[in-house]
């Protein structure tokens, strides 16, 4: 999917707070939830989402999506990532 297509979307669906963040490499951070949803694109490397207990890696083009309050982890892959992401409160 084409990032512009993406941010595009993000926006009409709701979303604010759109970033593309540059994230370096880590193991999975503790389980965790926020009172907002996030929906991103990846753009560079790997991202991984853990949530109700399955591991997903999401690649380039590839989108991903946290519902607010859901408990999820996320990692980044060894060659760090860069992911579009927005925020739905």
């Amino acid at each position: 999917m084409d990032a512009d297509e993406f941010d595009a979307g993000l926006r009409r669906d709701g979303y604010v707070d759109i970033q593309t963040k540059t994230l370096p490499p880590r193991p999975a951070n503790t389980e965790h939830g926020h009172d907002y949803a996030v929906r991103g694109l990846v753009l560079e490397g790997i991202f991984i989402v853990s949530q109700n207990g399955q591991a997903t890696a999401y690649h380039p083009g590839d989108v991903f999506s946290v519902a607010a309050g859901c408990e999820h982890t996320e990692e980044i892959g060894p060659e760090g990532a860069r992911v579009l992401v927005g925020l739905k409160y």
